[in-house]
């Protein structure tokens, strides 16, 4: 029978040079409701703010039971890996579907008892890992649902009445962000893996509340000494930027990140409101968003020297509006640090390893005429 797989030409190609080759496309869902109980209890722990952990534990059973459901996919017909893991959600009334897609891997000649690994990484990020030197173990997610809370939101309210942190809202999102890394560390540790890459970062409305998950591969590379057996490295660089800084002699340490939550405050709004009105700098919104910055960055910065590293790279800054002239900096990179033994098979990366596969597949109705199809007017014709 014909393979069917979610692999690109790109992926199959670099997949070969490592001796493997495509398998079939695998899928595994579930349905979940919060449920009546689940829901009431979660509406009470968002009066006090932080984690709600009952939504938490429920997205991660859904997350979980989706991803168990495709490793027994009856496709698998003796992969070696799957590879290119994705974990969605979506949400349908109180009902919220989970679903996880992967493809097969196979190594030529080789039919494999079990599994012996998963990954999120597609074909070409799984190339840039192996010729680095970091062989995949699972695929480990980390995920916590959070609130600001009415208890927290009212603190924060006053606060935001003068200008600068309002650290009731900086001290919430910094800690529910650390709990994302720390638990898909833990989930690392269960598969014999010292540190986790390629990790992908998404923040989600889930009802009312907020859901932030990091998605990434557990991996083993015997240049980490013992102590990241138990606390494994972190790193959201992309897997061909760490080839690149594997290719120099860079490991990667610690993702790391800072998180500022900023008030213009009363007075300030109201001035920057007026001079909003007229061409020209508005200084309080600069000196406020300048500080924020700076702010954040601090944070990176004591977390790279609390780990020992060389440097701090690919750092992405993000800015966001939270209302009311509070506003919310996130800062994100990777520390890294040089390692005896760290290095790549190759000198190059082939052009097919870092080749942006083109979308063929362009729903323009979706965008105009089927939405205007359904879109209500005024008047209701």
């Amino acid at each position: 029978m014909a393979i069917t797989t979610g692999l690109s030409g790109n992926e199959m190609w670099c997949l070969s040079k490592k001796g493997l080759e495509a398998g079939n496309l695998v899928i595994g869902n579930s349905v979940y409701s919060l449920g009546f109980v689940g829901s009431v209890g979660a509406s009470l722990r968002t009066l006090a703010g932080g984690e709600v952990t009952q939504v938490t534990d429920i997205i991660r059973e859904g997350r979980m039971a989706s991803f168990e459901r495709m490793l027994a996919w009856s496709d698998l017909h003796g992969a070696v890996g799957i590879t290119g893991i994705t974990s969605e959600l979506a949400i349908m009334g109180s009902n919220v579907e989970f679903l996880s897609v992967g493809s097969c891997v196979h190594r030529p000649g080789f039919f494999a008892p079990n599994l012996e690994w998963s990954t999120s990484s597609d074909g070409q990020e799984l190339y840039c890992q192996l010729d680095s030197g970091f062989t995949p173990k699972h695929f480990v997610f980390g995920n916590v649902a959070y609130s600001v809370g009415i208890g927290g939101g009212l603190a924060g309210t006053f606060r935001s009445l003068g200008r600068g942190e309002v650290k009731e809202f900086s001290e919430i999102f910094n800690h529910t962000r650390h709990l994302a890394i720390e638990r898909i560390q833990e989930d690392a540790t269960k598969f014999g893996a010292n540190c986790v890459v390629g990790i992908n970062t998404s923040i989600m409305k889930f009802g009312g509340l907020q859901e932030m998950v990091m998605i990434g591969t557990a991996a083993h590379n015997p240049c980490y000494g013992p102590e990241y057996d138990s606390v494994p490295a972190t790193s959201d660089l992309t897997n061909e930027e760490a080839w690149n800084l594997a290719n120099l002699g860079y490991a990667p340490i610690r993702l790391v990140l800072g998180v500022s939550v900023y008030s213009l405050g009363f007075i300030g709004g109201i001035t920057a409101a007026f001079k909003s009105f007229v061409r020209g700098e508005i200084n309080e919104m600069t000196t406020l968003i300048y500080e924020a910055r700076e702010n954040a960055l601090s944070h990176i910065a004591a977390d790279a020297a609390q780990c020992g590293a060389d440097d701090v790279v690919g750092i992405k800054t993000y800015v966001y509006g939270l209302g009311n002239g509070i506003i919310e900096f996130v800062a994100i990179g990777t520390a890294v640090k040089k390692m005896p033994g760290i290095g790549t098979t190759l000198d190059y990366l082939p052009p097919q390893a870092v080749m942006r596969d083109k979308d063929t597949f362009i729903n323009a109705a979706e965008r105009s005429l089927g939405r205007d199809l359904n879109k209500t007017t005024v008047d209701g014709k």
